[in-house]
């Protein structure tokens, strides 16, 4: 039997987002969708169809492999691929996907590739680091950098950009703004040295927000597409995209002084009523959320997990519920149940989304 547990994916919310985003923007400033993680632990594919649709202008992802997907499920949205490795750069050139050049390495070696590929004129992205200290060429060396991209007819530059560090926090503003400057002066550099305009941008979903003085050519939409932002008045004003969904296997009467589950994690002190659901830690339900922390909805009514979460299962208390076996459950279905589920495991959306194991089916709605 294949697993009944879903993540909903809604179309509509996430067509409401990129509108809602779309209309902080200048009319001419162009919007990177970001895919990667399985769109942020949704559905890439599902995603960028959507987006595709939806005509943004670039599409983002971390690795190759997941570009490579894409172009086999038909996205023809120019890709940028932020972290591409030596050993898949013929990969990027076969599926048509623009490498974020970061290092002197990367660079030497990708020119290389397209010398053994007899291919000119390659989109290529510059990236550059003004205090995230992740990836990134440093500013110093945008003279010579430039100088030498511009001495290989193999490669052209489509767009140079950085990332900010705390764009959502208030308290860091005055170091946001110093780095909004630092690329301000990158972008003023490369300008005086290239011959053609290559597309700059510097701003995330919480960027686009508070500095929107930087929008520069383009900014990176996120987060914000599956209707999270860093101010929870905005989130509000966003729409929830997913929903995790499942059902009741098996409904059992515990008796007083029996438990359920390994290591009898729960011991009932009077009569209960517990349901069995299909879902557990390896879909990414996890262990944390057990002995009462997690909880589940039925018929719109709180049921809390008793015991420990199993690696394919959940037990849940619905004594005072009125419930049949193959009644929906549902797991989360708003932002405010996934940051409060982030908030009892000590972390963001960002990775609880993540964690939704690829077995779980997902669905458009």
């Amino acid at each position: 039997m294949s697993n009944v547990s879903v993540l909903e994916i809604n179309e509509s919310a996430i067509a409401y987002n990129l509108a809602y985003f779309k209309a902080k923007l200048d009319k001419k400033t162009k919007l990177l969708a970001v895919v990667k993680a399985f769109s942020y632990g949704s559905d890439s594919v599902i995603l960028s169809k959507i987006l595709q649709k939806n005509k943004v202008d670039y599409l983002a992802v971390a690795y190759a492999d997941e570009g490579v997907l894409l172009r086999k499920n038909g996205i023809n949205l120019p890709v940028l691929v932020l972290h591409p490795q030596t050993k898949n750069l013929e990969t990027l050139i076969d599926y048509n996907l623009e490498p974020n050049i970061y290092s002197l390495k990367i660079l030497n070696d990708f020119i290389a590739v397209c010398k053994k590929k007899e291919v000119k004129n390659y989109s290529i992205h510059l990236k550059f680091n003004t205090g995230l200290n992740r990836l990134g060429f440093s500013p110093k060396d945008v003279e010579k950098l430039i100088l030498k991209i511009k001495t290989h007819s193999e490669i052209k530059i489509a767009s140079v950009f950085s990332h900010l560090v705390a764009s959502e926090d208030v308290s860091e503003r005055e170091f946001t703004l110093h780095q909004i400057k630092l690329f301000t002066t990158i972008k003023e550099k490369v300008e005086s040295l290239l011959n053609y305009q290559p597309l700059f941008h510097q701003l995330n979903t919480s960027g686009i927000l508070n500095y929107p003085e930087a929008q520069f050519d383009m900014v990176r939409l996120g987060i914000g597409i599956y209707g999270f932002a860093n101010d929870s008045k905005i989130t509000k004003e966003l729409k929830n995209v997913l929903s995790l969904k499942s059902v009741i296997s098996q409904i059992h009467t515990i008796k007083k002084g029996q438990s359920v589950g390994y290591n009898k994690g729960f011991v009932a002190q009077k009569e209960t009523k517990s349901a069995t659901i299909p879902i557990g830690h390896a879909d990414g339900i996890s262990r944390k959320l057990g002995n009462g922390v997690g909880f589940v909805l039925i018929n719109n009514q709180k049921a809390n997990i008793l015991g420990n979460v199993c690696m394919d299962m959940i037990m849940v208390d619905v004594t005072n519920i009125h419930c049949n076996e193959g009644d929906e459950v549902v797991i989360f279905n708003s932002q405010n149940m996934i940051e409060s589920i982030s908030s009892k495991l000590k972390t963001i959306p960002y990775e609880f989304l993540t964690l939704i194991s690829q077995r779980v089916k997902r669905i458009l709605v």
